[in-house]
């Protein structure tokens, strides 16, 4: 076995979410979630098929965030392992919706940090054991910093 990283490619403030699957149909049914969940909502997925012709598939409401999907799936090429980026919208926005799809079977992150994943590579194939999500912590937060975090969640609007 090999271990190998694999780092995400995308601009700095774009969000995804990278999770594991189980059948080709993932897909169409993250798509009709996510267009369910956020209508108008700009995306793209790129999903490993891990039999059969073992392509990238591919699907999205935005030709950027599908070319970047595409990207990094490929570059992952693990099992069943699917990529969405998502374009003015956050992944709490979308993240039950994806979870509630019934070939989704884990999400590793979702974010717009900085992310490394880490990749065991067998004569089968590859597999995600995990990611590297960020940075490391440097501290503690203050009681500035409290009051800041709290802003910022009403700044977006996800408090009152």
């Amino acid at each position: 076995m090999e271990l190998k990283i694999v780092k995400i490619e995308k601009p700095e403030e774009l969000n995804f979410i990278l999770g594991q699957a189980h059948f080709i149909k993932t897909v169409e049914d993250i798509h009709e979630a996510l267009i369910t969940a956020v209508p108008g909502i700009q995306f793209g997925l790129g999903f490993c098929e891990s039999s059969g012709p073992r392509l990238v598939r591919y699907t999205g409401t935005d030709e950027e965030m599908i070319g970047l999907a595409v990207k990094n799936a490929d570059a992952l090429s693990a099992g069943h392992v699917f990529i969405i980026f998502l374009k003015n919208v956050f992944p709490i926005n979308v993240l039950h919706a994806v979870k509630s799809v019934s070939e989704v079977v884990r999400i590793f992150c979702a974010t717009a940090n900085p992310t490394e994943v880490i990749i065991a590579e067998t004569e089968q194939g590859r597999g995600v054991l995990g990611v590297i999500d960020g940075l490391s912590t440097i501290g503690i937060e203050s009681e500035k910093d409290i009051r800041e975090r709290k802003q910022i969640l009403r700044k977006f609007g996800y408090k009152l």
